[in-house]
């Protein structure tokens, strides 16, 4: 009786840990690995009793398949929640670099290279839009559907499920780029005159004036294009959590 509670309660616990420690927001650096393994074991107090018995014993022959069918599926979860975000750090990066940013740079808080100024930026405030939109809550309200979705037991995936998320890798070039373009695009003309400015007037430092020309037009740029952030990154949460939806029913199917 008590190794049924605990091994009832030890599956859901590894699958929101796995989450936990992927999902951006949650594995951030600046996250204690203590506050997320309370976090997780406090959320598992809560939706485990609620959940279908696993009937998995912990010291068992397929525990270990087990193990690791919970820790991908919050893997899962987390790496395509990523996926929207390392979209917007994109745009920033590529923005960052045409207007002349790029030797800015930031610590990246996930612990990974240092990243420059402008997709830190992006990445704050993609950020606070998310936990403004609720995506937190949404995204562990699809975690707990999971457990119906894809029940705790010795089952086999379609290896079609991974590939779809594989492939969802390519929504961060395009993602990025939707929203760096018009940026991108008013850069480029305005390089290109400068160059035929300098062909024209060669006693004119197409460095000396280009450099501070570049950077001033392209903050002006910035500063228009940023309220459009919250209505792409509310559609891009929104394309994530329907591919999330897609990737588990596939992983069933």
């Amino acid at each position: 009786m008590l190794s049924g509670y605990i091994s009832d309660f030890f599956w859901p616990f590894v699958r929101i840990l796995a989450l936990f420690s992927t999902a951006p927001l949650f594995s951030e650096k600046q996250t204690p690995k203590k506050f997320r393994i309370a976090l997780a074991f406090l959320i598992t107090a809560l939706v485990a009793p609620g959940l279908p018995q696993s009937h998995v014993p912990l010291f068992s022959l397929i525990a270990f398949w087990v193990l690791l069918q919970q820790i991908l599926i919050g893997t899962i979860l987390g790496l395509s929640m990523q996926l929207a975000f390392a979209s917007v750090r994109h745009a920033g990066e590529v923005i960052g670099l045409q207007m002349g940013l790029s030797f800015a740079t930031f610590v990246d808080p996930s612990g990974g290279p240092n990243m420059p100024i402008l997709a830190r930026i992006f990445n704050m405030l993609t950020m606070l839009l998310f936990m403004v939109f609720d995506g937190h809550l949404w995204l562990l309200s699809i975690l707990v559907d999971t457990f119906y979705v894809v029940p705790i037991g010795n089952q086999t995936f379609n290896s079609l499920g991974i590939l779809t998320l594989v492939q969802s890798g390519g929504t961060i070039f395009i993602n990025g780029m939707m929203l760096a373009m018009p940026l991108i695009t008013l850069l480029l003309v305005l390089n290109l005159s400068l160059g035929i400015l300098n062909r024209m007037t060669p006693q004119l430092s197409v460095f000396v004036v280009g450099f501070p020309l570049t950077l001033t037009i392209g903050m002006l740029a910035l500063s228009m294009i940023m309220p459009a952030l919250p209505v792409f990154t509310e559609r891009v949460f929104s394309d994530t959590f329907n591919r999330i939806t897609l990737i588990l029913q596939q992983l069933v199917s």
